[in-house]
């Protein structure tokens, strides 16, 4: 019986504008490429904002891979909005990471330089 790929998430940084637009292009792209399944949001930081109840529905999934910007952050919006996340969630942080190195960590075994949840900065 083989185990279930992690559920990839990526956050488009939409209304932050934090995440330089070329990698958030190559990492969309890189995810579409690899032919993975992933789930795309607007941003995160607006859907904590609003309380959005997907991310306590993402959150309840340990086996999570993200693509955003500062763990921490990551952390914290969840937690704001009542969903946080448990210490296995792996986070690639598209505003310091290659995009390449972001793309291989998601589709990859997820090992790389991805922080946990707890992790800093």
């Amino acid at each position: 019986m083989s185990i279930p790929p992690a559920r990839i998430l990526y956050c488009h940084c939409a209304y932050a504008k934090v995440v330089a637009p070329e990698v958030k292009t190559a990492v969309l792209q890189g995810l579409s490429e690899a032919n993975v399944e992933f789930d795309a949001v607007p941003d995160f930081c607006e859907m904590a904002a609003q309380g959005d109840g997907r991310l306590r529905e993402l959150a309840a999934r340990g086996d999570l891979k993200v693509a955003a910007c500062y763990p921490r952050a990551v952390k914290w919006l969840f937690a704001s909005a009542g969903a946080p996340l448990p210490e296995s969630v792996r986070i690639w942080n598209m505003r310091v990471e290659p995009a390449e190195a972001v793309v291989a960590g998601l589709v990859g075994s997820g090992e790389g330089r991805a922080r946990t949840a707890e992790a800093a900065p």
